[in-house]
């Protein structure tokens, strides 16, 4: 069944559509994440031009970490969201991704280097 006009064509070109209050949640939690992944940019950006009371190397650090985690959540957000859209196309169990046990121990580790790199 092609939708022709509907990207990304590996989801839409699948099964056929489900019920879209599934759709709808499944967009919201996508939306849920990019949120979180913006967060991540400002703070990323806040800790590179705030003057904070950590080594210099370390702040650096602190701000590439949480940049970078920023843009691997939006990826991780959008592959998600095309995943678990094609699983309800085809009618199959939604896939689990682990997505939240590696930004909580990404997390994790920005919080232990920002407590050990004080001045």
């Amino acid at each position: 069944m092609s939708n022709g006009h509907r990207w990304p064509r590996f989801v839409y070109d699948e099964g056929e559509e489900p019920d879209y209050r599934f759709s709808f949640a499944n967009e919201r939690t996508f939306l849920a994440w990019i949120r979180t992944s913006l967060a991540l940019l400002a703070a990323g950006v806040a800790v590179d031009v705030v003057d904070l009371t950590l080594n210099d190397s370390v702040q650096r650090l602190l701000a590439v970490l949480l940049v970078v985690a920023g843009l691997l959540t939006a990826g991780a957000s959008w592959g998600r969201w095309a995943w678990a859209e094609r699983a309800m196309r085809r009618h199959e169990p939604l896939p689990s991704f682990g997505l939240a046990g590696a930004f909580a121990a990404h997390v994790a580790v920005v919080a232990v280097i920002a407590m050990t790199g004080l001045r």
